[in-house]
């Protein structure tokens, strides 16, 4: 467990040398300033609906653009309907390579009719801000932004560049992602990248802090939609070549098949950790998978566990059926789209061939986008290990950080994939009854998001300080 060695030699060291210098305590008009940039691009909408990325992207380069940021550093790159935005603060040394801080500007639709407020414009309600974009990823955005122009305009000169790397497709295609690390890399070329939309803070429902998780790897994800053809006729003489049965026998057999277990170093010290403050048999489990991987009983246990499944073996699950064309005739097709969560080191057209074999020779099998890409797990960096640490502390001293893989998908897997070390460490510290991003009524403690004005202040300094 050479990684996790690491991984705790950094943490001690952080516990002897953090001091009080590193408090980073945001003033009144940094709070200010982030709470308005905030509330300005929550109420663009930056769906793929709205269409208002590009529209977002203007607007930063105005606050860096007025703050003083060369326009040479500045940079808006159009992309369809959407945009995104990287901007360079410049350090004293130009031979070494910078930092990335990464988020998305685009969100997930949401509709005014479904929500108890309006979803695009900033609700400060009950020690809580809502609106869409709130958790995911505008509160990443504002308090970068923030943390920037504050350190800029107090004549900070980090000891190499930082560069701010912002998308505008995350919750869709991941293209703006694809289109920086392939057609844009100059702009992009950083030693590594901290992602503010992966990682981040758990408080129990008593409100304190139990753990903060910084992510080094996530599954890749990758849909597939399967697809029945068959000619058809009148309903009244079925026969058994039926596209409907066809697919529905391809949907058991998804069902039936468990993906082998699987673990790494990422995985098992997430276990380790967080099986010592999570009660009853899944804290049980994850102890016991921890010291003894592949353990048929933990096995058990967390596959029954849809929270928990993910972190143990790849999964694959239908999400959209449709097929037929009228109710009076045999179908002519009938499709399956099935979403896989990849374990990392698997391969996608493993996944892919597996899948295949499963629905039988009669279903066709197509990937629904051409640019799924997977990566293998971020070294535990002991220098981002301890700039991590420094920054939770300042919030919650004390509080355990454990590395983690998200079994959902971000932009980092892009850069991962690139060649580019990629670490979630969002700033907020949220409770997971308060987790409603992509759902009804987001929302992010107000205590926490200007925590994160001192979260990255912490980060940034400790990383690339003078």
């Amino acid at each position: 467990m050479r990684l996790f060695s690491q991984f705790l030699a950094a943490a001690a060291f952080v516990a002897l040398s953090a001091g009080p210098a590193l408090s980073g305590t945001p003033s009144d008009t940094e709070k200010a300033q982030a709470r308005a940039i905030f509330q300005s691009i929550i109420e663009m909408d930056t769906s793929v609906e709205g269409l208002k990325t590009p529209q977002m992207a203007a607007y930063l380069a105005g606050l860096f653009r007025d703050a003083g940021f060369p326009e040479s550093d500045i940079h808006v790159l159009a992309f369809g309907k959407t945009a995104s935005f990287v901007v360079r603060y410049r350090g004293k040394d130009k031979s070494a390579r910078g930092i990335g801080f990464l988020a998305h500007m685009d969100v997930v639709t949401a509709r005014r009719e479904d929500w108890e407020r309006d979803p695009f414009k900033l609700v400060e309600e009950k020690g809580y801000f809502f609106g869409r974009g709130t958790s995911d990823n505008k509160n990443g955005i504002a308090t970068l932004v923030g943390t920037f122009l504050a350190l800029k305009k107090e004549n900070f000169v980090p000891a190499r560049d930082l560069v701010l790397i912002f998308t505008g497709d995350e919750e869709t295609a991941g293209l703006t992602a694809t289109s920086l690390v392939k057609e844009h890399r100059a702009l992009v070329d950083v030693e590594y990248i901290i992602n503010s939309d992966a990682g981040g803070g758990t408080l129990g429902e008593d409100g304190k802090a139990t753990h903060f998780t910084l992510q080094t790897a996530e599954k890749t994800f990758a849909s597939f939609r399967l697809t029945a053809r068959n000619d058809g006729g009148h309903s009244s003489q079925p026969r058994k070549d039926n596209a409907i049965f066809d697919v529905m026998h391809a949907v058991q057999a998804v069902e039936r098949h468990k993906f082998p277990v699987m673990w790494n170093d990422t995985t098992l010290a997430a276990f380790r950790a967080n099986g010592r403050v999570t009660p009853g048999a899944i804290g049980q489990a994850m102890r016991r998978f921890a010291r003894k991987p592949g353990d048929r009983r933990a096995v058990a246990v967390l596959s029954a566990s849809p929270y928990h499944v993910g972190q143990i073996r790849t999964t694959c699950i239908p999400t959209m059926l449709a097929g037929g064309h009228a109710d009076n005739a045999l179908p002519q097709s009938a499709s399956v789209t099935v979403n896989c969560r990849i374990f990392p080191g698997v391969k996608i057209d493993a996944v892919k061939a597996l899948l295949k074999r499963l629905a039988g020779p009669r279903l066709e099998i197509a990937p629904l986008q051409d640019n799924y890409l997977a990566s293998d797990a971020s070294p535990l960096r002991p220098d981002v290990v301890a700039a991590v640490t420094a920054a939770a502390h300042s919030n919650h001293p004390g509080v355990p950080i454990v590395p983690g893989m998200s079994g959902g998908a971000t932009d980092g897997v892009f850069f991962r994939a690139a060649g580019i070390p990629t670490y979630g460490a969002g700033e907020a510290f949220m409770k997971d009854s308060d987790d409603y991003a992509h759902g009804l009524n987001e929302r992010v403690p107000v205590e926490g998001f200007y925590n994160g004005l001192r979260h990255w202040r912490v980060l940034i300094t400790t990383l690339a300080g003078t």
